[in-house]
């Protein structure tokens, strides 16, 4: 006799809370095998495809494309049993928090009704026609009692920094769970009711409807784009940045005419080809081994600097999904060569959206090449929790002095945003002069890689 297994978001790992539902894999009535990949899923770090820790039938999708579901909330019910096709002594061969590598339990679990979608669409259920158990299941009772189902922190911190008592509200999610939608719809509507009980207008005054006041929030007609997954996480970071790191920029222009030579002659001989993001990788990575403050970050709690003892490199990268920071492991132990195919490989990656967690954190310094976009410049925030990014403007020809004469030359121009806590100018200065030296003078650098 078949038995339902409710299959749950399983933990994905790096502290993530939540997942919004990008692409169903599999449709209700669809056999699936043991680690069949079902549900592609956009995390605040990458897209993940999820695999199923067991075989059979289909019976219910829960959570429509584009809907954002917390970890622990269902994903999907199987009926697992005679009609199994895959053998009940198979386990599931991937690591799922909550699931381990073991067959599927043998007690049975009750498939969950399918609740109403909300009107905003983030948190439907899509509803199941038929199923394969031939029996009616009865849907669990409410929760009355215990502590407050929520199972994000993120959801608590938002309801603790706006003064929210959770425990008067009613969740939208399975077993009455609160999510991140319900506790914004409880500030908008005590944020409604603040502004009906504002003082009214004295009697010789004439009251205008808030919607024909040109210039207010009202009458700004325009195209709301919820901040979550990739856009929400990089705007938490910047933020989060912004708030806790005293970061200062200097830059200086530099003669990058010999660097394009040296390059030129470099993939002139036959070997494979040097990019100039590695170039100046490994430039960077030998300017952070004589200014090792750089590759640091602050212990705020501690009140401690740490100094770190490897160079996990950093570069951005923009795609259609967002700004991404693909990290390039070990790079102070990798030569051109090696930087340009991790470079490439990553950036293939980041643009497919096939990045996975570890390949988007860790890092300990960024190298940002905003040239690409045909500027000169730019003071960009600091990758939160790193001390320093080094930007690299376009390079282009430009009137130069050079061995005491006037003549066109190949110019960059190079700046340094830095962790004012962790160094002071003269370390800055000194650190980016001489990743300006190397850019000018790259033969003996060059003769290393």
């Amino acid at each position: 006799m078949a038995q339902v297994l409710e299959f749950k978001l399983p933990d994905l790992g790096e502290g993530l809370t939540e997942a919004v539902i990008v692409t169903w894999l599999v449709q209700v009535g669809e056999v699936v095998a043991i680690d069949q990949p079902v549900v592609e899923v956009e995390t605040a770090k990458a897209m993940v495809e999820v695999p199923c820790p067991y075989g059979g039938v289909v019976t219910a999708r829960f959570g429509e494309e584009g809907a954002e579901l917390p970890v622990g909330a269902p994903l999907l019910t199987v009926a697992v049993g005679e009609a199994d096709p895959a053998p009940e002594s198979e386990g599931s061969g991937n690591v799922l928090v909550g699931y381990g590598t073991g067959a599927p339990p043998a007690r049975r679990r009750r498939a969950r009704p399918t609740a109403p979608e909300r009107a905003n669409g983030t948190a439907g259920r899509t509803a199941v026609a038929e199923t394969a158990v031939h029996a009616s299941v009865p849907a669990p009772p409410p929760v009355t009692e215990g502590p407050v189902p929520v199972i994000s922190p993120l959801v608590r911190r938002l309801a603790r920094d706006n003064g929210l008592d959770l425990r008067g509200l009613s969740g939208s999610g399975p077993d009455g769970l609160i999510l991140r939608a319900d506790v914004e719809d409880a500030l908008r509507v005590g944020a409604v009711r603040t502004a009906t009980r504002a003082p009214a207008a004295p009697p010789d005054s004439v009251a205008v409807p808030a919607d024909a006041a040109p210039g207010t929030a009202t009458d700004r007609a325009g195209t709301r784009t919820p901040l979550k997954g990739i856009r929400g996480a990089v705007a938490d970071k910047l933020s989060r940045s912004r708030r806790e790191i005293p970061d200062a920029t200097c830059w200086v222009d530099a003669d990058a005419t010999e660097l394009m030579r040296a390059r030129t002659a470099m993939n002139a001989a036959g070997a494979p080809k040097i990019s100039l993001l590695a170039l100046l990788a490994r430039i960077t990575t030998a300017a952070l081994a004589r200014y090792p403050e750089l590759n640091s970050y602050v212990d705020a709690e501690a009140r401690e600097v740490v100094r770190l003892d490897q160079v996990h490199l950093g570069f951005a990268a923009q795609t259609d999904r967002g700004l991404m920071v693909p990290v390039v492991r070990d790079a102070h132990t990798r030569d051109a060569e090696s930087l340009t195919a991790e470079f490439a490989r990553l950036t293939e990656a980041a643009h497919a959206g096939r990045l996975t967690p570890g390949e988007l954190t860790g890092g300990t310094f960024t190298l940002n090449n905003y040239g690409v976009f045909g500027v000169d410049g730019s003071t960009p925030i600091i990758n939160h929790p790193e001390a320093a990014m080094l930007g690299v403007g376009r390079i282009v020809p430009k009137p130069w002095v050079h061995e005491g004469e006037l003549a066109v030359r190949q110019v960059v121009q190079l700046s340094l945003t830095f962790d004012h806590r962790v160094c002071d100018g003269g370390t800055a200065g000194g650190f980016l002069r001489h990743v300006a030296d190397c850019v000018e003078n790259p033969a003996v650098l060059l003769r290393k890689l």
